[in-house]
């Protein structure tokens, strides 16, 4: 019950970004409420945070964290096996080497070369890798990493993958990657599931649906990418018991990305669930925004920020080759 009043803040904060960015302007912009809500959090959290009550802490690590990993599970009504197998083995590949040689370039020049914090450099290279925010808050559920390393991790996401939004329709424009391989393109390497979409359908129809599905047959990568970081840490904490942490969020994931390729649930049903999960989300946003703290990540410098942009770098570079190459 002492979680009842944070969990009420961020939910009340968060209904109203939901509202707000249901309006046409911010669509027109494609600002989501997860994106507002975090910059929101941020505000109250920091300019603020004299008038939050201390009451109301536990409640606000609750809704980032644990009401975070019911959403990641709804999540999966987004999905069908049905749509991952119409790709084909293109989508898949595309996938798969995009996201392996991301985050391995990622985690190798932010500990190596910039020398930044294992945690940081796991978090931004998985959100630039996977599934953007989602990503980082899954692999978080694990590492249980400091909030203000979260919230920047999440801030490069939000940073890049905007600019990706704007980008990739000026590169179609250009014929740099065939007309035919965009949609693989864009799904491989555009962080967000609501950035690819934006980017997909401002080109054409037909990209957009393919860069939907390829898409969400990388965020399906997730769950063995959590499998394999849960074995690494039980490595090394060195205990007697390697028990590898269950990632049960991520199995149940799967299930309800089975489950809905029943196609048992009516429409208006499904469509419920998932304006539910897009509010659930929203509201771990915004408390994750509240425990952000500035100072801590000014203390980080820039070095962050100049990685997750070379991985950025490589994704639009290597994206194009690696779909002209596939298809």
């Amino acid at each position: 019950m002492k979680k009842i009043k944070g969990v009420i803040f961020c939910a009340f904060f968060a209904l109203i970004a939901y509202f707000i960015c249901c309006c046409e302007f911010c669509r027109s912009i494609n600002l989501n409420s997860l994106t507002l809500a975090i910059i929101v959090g941020m505000i109250i959290g920091n300019v603020f945070h004299k008038f939050i009550p201390e009451t109301f802490k536990d409640g606000i690590s609750f809704s980032a964290k644990r009401l975070l990993r019911l959403a990641i599970i709804l999540y999966g009504f987004r999905i069908t096996f049905q749509q991952i197998f119409a790709v084909g083995f293109q989508g898949f590949w595309a996938d798969a080497f995009m996201l392996t040689s991301t985050y391995l370039i990622g985690y190798y020049l932010g500990t190596r070369i910039f020398k930044l914090d294992k945690d940081l450099c796991m978090l931004t290279a998985i959100g630039s890798s996977v599934c953007g925010a989602a990503a980082v808050l899954g692999t978080d559920s694990m590492l249980k990493a400091d909030s203000h390393k979260v919230s920047l991790a999440v801030s490069t996401v939000v940073l890049f993958g905007t600019i990706s939004m704007f980008l990739y329709p000026i590169l179609a424009n250009l014929g740099i990657v065939p007309a035919e391989a965009f949609g693989i393109y864009i799904g491989s390497t555009v962080h967000e599931v609501a950035q690819v979409v934006a980017a997909g359908s401002a080109v054409s129809p037909q990209v957009c649906d393919t860069s939907v599905i390829v898409k969400l047959t990388r965020v399906m990568m997730l769950v063995p990418y959590l499998f394999l970081l849960g074995f690494y840490l039980s490595k090394k904490s060195h205990t007697k018991r390697t028990k590898v942490p269950m990632p049960w969020f991520a199995i149940l994931f799967v299930v309800m990305c089975g489950f809905n390729s029943l196609n048992i649930l009516p429409a208006v049903v499904k469509s419920g669930i998932i304006e539910f999960d897009v509010f659930l989300l929203t509201v771990a946003m915004f408390g994750l925004g509240v425990e952000t703290n500035f100072e801590k990540i000014k203390g980080l410098g820039m070095k962050p920020i100049l990685l997750a942009g070379i991985m950025f770098l490589w994704l639009v570079v290597a994206g194009a080759v690696t779909a002209k190459l596939i298809v």
